[in-house]
């Protein structure tokens, strides 16, 4: 068994020390907002964070993860209320919503870092790959929790 900080609550999970973090998360777990998406670490999709930090879920094995703190989309809210989630609503970000919960986990982590990102900043920090192109969206969502 290996205990783990998810959304500020200890879980137990039986897993191999191997298995890469979004699969515990998912198969295990039941947080099924963090998505599958490329496997490889490249695109974004089953971003969370870990002690504060993003990374990439399917690239990090449970056993890399110790007494860290680990926050999925789930633990941002319980009622879409995360200021990072309300602006997604009012600028109409998703289009199919595959990769959008790994984008608001790295804007998430970029704001709590720099609450004032240039379009810069957000471009070098919010590096997901989102295959209907919203990034215009995203960035003026930004912009609006930011204020700038």
């Amino acid at each position: 068994m290996i205990t783990m900080n998810i959304n500020g609550a200890d879980r137990k999970v039986a897993a191999s020390g191997d298995t890469p973090l979004l699969w515990v998360l998912r198969d295990e777990l039941g947080l099924t907002g963090t998505k599958f998406g490329c496997g490889a670490g490249l695109c974004g999709a089953c971003t969370v964070h870990l002690n504060g930090q993003p990374v990439r879920s399917c690239s990090v094995p449970v056993s890399a993860v110790g007494r860290s703190k680990v926050r999925t989309i789930e633990g941002l809210s319980k009622d879409r209320s995360h200021p990072v989630q309300v602006a997604w609503i009012q600028e109409q970000v998703p289009q199919c919503g595959y990769c959008q919960s790994g984008m608001i986990m790295a804007t998430v982590a970029l704001l709590e870092r720099n609450p004032k990102p240039s379009d810069a900043d957000i471009e070098q920090a919010v590096a997901n790959i989102c295959r209907c192109g919203t990034y215009q969206r995203v960035k003026r969502a930004i912009h609006r929790v930011s204020g700038t």
